[in-house]
């Protein structure tokens, strides 16, 4: 099922009177495929997220990368300069854990109308992404979590109220967490605390440590490390074909 040859298409989903921009990656055949949703750093669906999507759906998934930024900044899509940094995090301050989780609802309903879909689903979600992923791996149809350096998931949730690591009682599936241990935004203490968690709960799960900093498996990125991107890639891999 490797490099499958694909169609793309920019599409609309339905939340509520929201409609959620979104970039859809398909396999080109009948299938049916399971589903993988991918969710993005601060910067937007960006030319690397559209990448991650692509370069699922060539191992023969679906992949769906939703913006959500859609409610105060709809097509969003930056680079990674100090001005887009502060820019992406300003908009993700605005962000709060019911909208992100009611977005990713609406992304699941969407993909059960595909003809092509087999329903089974994962996600895979970097840096502020990474902690979206987390919070939306208590949806019980996600049976799949890839979480990428998520920061803040032991310190807060978006919008504020208990931290996102206090919800790891409700994970439904596997959680693959992957996490630079030279990364100024996620202290390893940090890491210890969800992996701890992630153990307390008996949720299937593995924690995979680079020493590497933060956006380590980003490209377009000066802290891009290419063994230890290269490494979490099969380790995903093997997580969705496992699962699903």
């Amino acid at each position: 099922m490797i490099n499958q040859p694909l169609h793309t298409t920019n599409v609309q989903i339905p939340n509520g009177d929201l409609q959620i921009d979104a970039y859809l990656a398909q396999p080109q055949g009948v299938g049916p495929f399971p589903a993988v949703i991918v969710i993005q750093e601060i910067f937007g669906v960006n030319s690397h997220i559209r990448d991650v999507t692509e370069r699922i759906a060539k191992e023969g998934y679906i992949a769906i990368a939703p913006a959500i930024y859609q409610r105060f900044a709809p097509g969003f899509d930056v680079g990674y300069t100090p001005e887009d940094i502060e820019l992406g995090r300003k908009y993700k301050d605005q962000t709060t854990a019911p909208e992100l989780l009611t977005d990713i609802q609406a992304t699941l309903k969407y993909l059960k109308t595909l003809p092509n879909l087999k329903p089974k689903f994962g996600s895979i979600g970097f840096c502020f992404g990474g902690h979206i992923v987390y919070l939306a791996a208590t949806i019980p149809d996600i049976q799949a979590t890839a979480c990428f350096y998520g920061a803040g998931i032991a310190t807060m949730t978006p919008g504020g109220g208990a931290s996102t690591i206090t919800r790891t009682a409700d994970i439904q599936g596997v959680l693959y967490g992957f996490f630079g241990t030279e990364d100024p935004l996620i202290p390893n203490e940090q890491v210890d605390q969800i992996e701890t968690e992630l153990q307390n709960h008996q949720i299937p799960h593995q924690i995979f440590r680079y020493k590497t900093d933060h956006g380590f498996f980003c490209d377009q990125r000066s802290t891009y490390n290419p063994q230890a991107a290269q490494d979490a890639w099969m380790q995903v891999k093997q997580l969705f074909e496992q699962q699903l």
